[in-house]
């Protein structure tokens, strides 16, 4: 039988499509620990034999070296750092991720459409817009959101990087001198962003500060409340 995610009646923006896979989507700020979480729910579904597939942001190689070069010249203003964002999406969702959905595969993405709606409206993008610009994704059927206080997921980067890139700290934004305060200001941005969709957009919220395996097991038991997993086992 085939599948239709749930949308929340806000998202009347997106197109009602139907597919035989499953999108499973993870967002938040930097640092908030969802990408280590989707990793590990990753290795529980492969070790288990199920079919999927796993796509994170800014990751097409047709558009990656354009914008690997546009970020070393500081050359990408608010509106062009969204579109080629935009673009480097619409060439990974129509080559694997629909595809893949369509063929019957549980998709993991480490950041989807509102990683967009949260950093582009935050460099003064309109709502609007983005949500129009990306009006040919679907809903994914589950969205978890890891929210962790600013301070927590700012101090996790910060002593983990050697230094913060010139976009990553929003320096184009003029919002600080110093890179780190910079990253801070515009986290404070983008997790306000995020927070505004929780409702909006049907998020799964999940707590960030909480122990990794903790999070880890509150997430499989949300999937497989959501998502019925036998679909994606191998046929004897």
């Amino acid at each position: 039988m085939e599948q239709t995610a749930e949308r929340p009646d806000s998202a009347k923006h997106f197109p009602k499509r139907r597919y035989t896979g499953a999108l499973v989507v993870v967002e938040g700020i930097d640092g908030s620990g969802k990408s280590t979480q989707l990793y590990l729910l990753k290795r529980w579904l492969e070790i288990s034999g199920y079919r999927l597939h796993f796509t994170e942001w800014n990751s097409s190689p047709l558009v990656k070296s354009a914008t690997k070069r546009g970020k070393q010249r500081r050359m990408l203003t608010p509106t062009t750092y969204s579109l080629i964002h935009a673009a480097d999406f619409a060439d990974r969702f129509e080559r694997q991720i629909f595809p893949l959905l369509q063929g019957g595969y549980l998709v993991l993405a480490d950041r989807y459409i509102y990683t967009a709606f949260a950093r582009d409206s935050a460099r003064g993008c309109s709502p609007e817009w983005l949500r129009n610009l990306y009006a040919f994704a679907p809903v994914p059927d589950l969205t978890f959101y890891f929210r962790a206080p600013l301070e927590v997921a700012v101090q996790r980067i910060l002593s983990g990087r050697p230094k913060l890139k010139y976009y990553e700290a929003g320096m184009d934004l003029s919002l600080a001198y110093d890179r780190a305060e910079s990253f801070r200001i515009f986290q404070g941005m983008i997790l306000d962003a995020y927070d505004r969709m929780v409702d909006t957009d049907g998020f799964v919220l999940m707590d960030g500060t909480q122990p990794v395996n903790k999070l880890q097991k509150q997430m499989r038991e949300v999937l497989q409340a959501r998502v019925d997993l036998k679909r994606f086992l191998p046929e004897k």
